[in-house]
């Protein structure tokens, strides 16, 4: 008899453990727990505010990122001097259409040089947030949580750089004025003529820009060399540190889209895209900058619950971020990339 209530006993317990454990794996698929989709939590990329401890850091990014809008004005304003090199070329020995060309040309290379500058700046912002981001003993989800207004910053920098780069991929006048001007200004040195030009862009210069603007994404590259630069002076600090920062941020972004409850915080639609072009820029950088890409099986963003996200939204809205993913990616077309992630993008 008492073998018999032990046995049931034990059957009561085993049954009620069952329960509990299917009513926990229940509860994580409706909270959309970090082990499954990622971390949970709503980034305030509208009203984020910086605290005493993100103070300093914040009045630093914020100094570079108060000129970007400006930045994009003038490129967006970028007309070009085509029509006046075009003339001279066709005819070398008219001095007149030479020094039109010239003067042409020369306010726009200072102009570019001003651009180039802001990506410098943004570098070391960039490194300034990562160093924040990065830092024990935290791991990347309380970074991001407890310093929202660092995580918003970090945001920023990676909006305007698709913003930048998409611009600057539709002008191909920059390349064509930087080559005439390199052209000229090696042909005037020649000739000893005296080129005041030199004393703002001088030949060192000249070089870097033209590394610069050789770049289908400039201001992509700057910010993974920057990102790469960072684990590598920080010997200390594991790579993952880094681009956990990324993914996470990825993850996050992923979670807030397909999340009504967090969508319906936005006070803006163009919070929305804002998200989207964020979400982006990080598995880009990630992919850049992780050894194994974005796209590899062991990868920690969910590239096919992100691209997913993406093609649910209207087709205007995420056609420029699509091709982004199929064109600005470095492991896209890495066999190990499954077949069904290349599928998607096609």
């Amino acid at each position: 008899m008492l073998f018999l209530l032990l046995n049931h006993l034990t059957l009561c317990i085993c049954e009620i453990y069952l329960n509990v454990n299917q009513m926990g794996n229940l509860l994580k698929v409706l909270t959309c727990t970090e082990l499954e989709q990622g971390p949970n939590f709503f980034l305030d990329f509208e009203n984020a505010q910086p605290t005493d401890c993100e103070r300093d850091v914040w009045n630093q990014v914020n100094a570079v990122l108060q000129d970007s809008e400006s930045i994009l004005s003038g490129l967006q304003a970028y007309k070009g001097a085509g029509q006046e090199i075009r003339e001279a070329i066709q005819n070398p020995n008219d001095m007149i259409l030479q020094e039109r060309a010239w003067n042409s040309v020369c306010p726009l290379v200072i102009r570019l040089k001003k651009l180039y500058s802001f990506s410098l700046r943004l570098e070391r912002a960039l490194q300034s947030l990562l160093e924040s981001l990065t830092c024990p003993p935290y791991t990347p989800t309380q970074h991001l949580e407890k310093e929202q207004a660092l995580a918003k910053q970090f945001a920023e920098i990676l909006h305007f750089t698709l913003r930048f780069d998409e611009l600057k991929m539709r002008i191909p006048a920059i390349q064509n004025d930087f080559s005439y001007y390199r052209r000229t200004i090696s042909r005037n040195r020649i000739n000893n003529m005296n080129l005041d030009i030199e004393r703002e862009v001088n030949n060192e210069m000249a070089n870097r820009m033209s590394l610069f603007y050789a770049e289908a994404t400039p201001m992509l590259k700057t910010l993974s060399t920057a990102t790469t630069n960072f684990v590598t002076e920080n010997k200390t600090l594991p790579l993952e540190n880094t681009t956990d920062v990324l993914s996470t941020m990825a993850s996050v972004c992923k979670v807030m889209l397909e999340t009504p409850d967090y969508t319906c915080r936005f006070n803006s639609e163009d919070t929305l895209l804002f998200c989207m072009r964020v979400m982006v820029g990080v598995i880009i950088l990630y992919d850049h900058v992780h050894p194994n890409g974005a796209f590899n099986k062991s990868s920690k963003i969910d590239m096919k619950g992100c691209i997913k996200v993406l093609k649910e939204q209207p087709a205007d809205n995420v056609e420029g971020l699509l091709n982004a993913l199929k064109f600005t990616t470095k492991h896209l077309h890495d066999e190990s990339t499954p077949k069904n992630i290349r599928s998607m993008l096609q």
